[in-house]
């Protein structure tokens, strides 16, 4: 008999701990959502794998590792007011949800937005509040932000997004470096008009491009 998908995320929430996540309210949230909505009917049963996904309009649904890495390196609580770049599937929103107190998420693909929006809603997700727009400009009207989260990889760090950090101890997660070249996950911490870097894990992400997109 096939493990069943619950059996299978308790086995990827073991595989999580053993590699080096430590955060219990992280693998909580982790283990509170339900991978299998994020993705397509026919990958249902590689929900749970540690693996990035294909989704719609050419983007990925990331590895729940880097997920989770990536949260509890955010070092988010329930406190705080989040800017996520890149709803992409909703997946990483939705877990960031479960953390903070509000979450502002952007998508540059029209159709990624509307489908992660119906989601959030289906799921009773009240704390997500979704934009259609260029995340590179990040959202200055909600501005400052106590974390701000950016899932696809940019060659520098956007100015924009650093000035909506907030001034003291705010802190950005965000995936630097060409596609052509090893990118790594920087985790940068603001202090007035400081900004103190920290380089992390190499990874491998999509672009973060400027713009907007209407159609997949």
């Amino acid at each position: 008999m096939s493990a069943s998908l619950e059996e299978k995320k308790q086995r990827l929430l073991d595989i999580l701990r053993s590699d080096g996540i430590h955060d219990e309210n992280v693998l909580a949230a982790i283990g509170d959502v339900e991978r299998e909505k994020f993705i397509p009917d026919y990958l249902r049963q590689q929900a749970y794998e540690n693996a990035a996904l294909p989704i719609a309009s050419g983007q990925t649904i990331s590895q729940p590792y880097i997920v989770a890495y990536m949260t509890q390196e955010l070092q988010v609580d329930d406190r705080m007011k989040v800017l996520e770049v890149g709803t992409g599937s909703g997946y990483q929103g939705a877990v960031l949800s479960k953390l903070c107190r509000r979450l502002f998420t952007i998508e540059r693909h029209l159709p990624l937005m509307q489908k992660a929006d119906t989601l959030f809603k289906e799921m009773g997700l009240r704390n997500i509040t979704t934009l259609f727009g260029d995340g590179m400009k990040g959202w200055p009207e909600q501005a400052p932000f106590d974390r701000i989260m950016v899932t696809a990889a940019s060659d520098r760090v956007p100015e924009k997004l650093l000035d909506q950090l907030k001034e003291d101890g705010g802190i950005m997660v965000i995936p630097i470096g060409e596609q052509e070249q090893t990118q790594h996950i920087y985790r940068i911490t603001r202090q007035g008009d400081d900004f103190e870097t920290e380089i992390l894990l190499p990874v491998k992400f999509v672009p973060l491009l400027g713009g907007i997109v209407h159609d997949s």
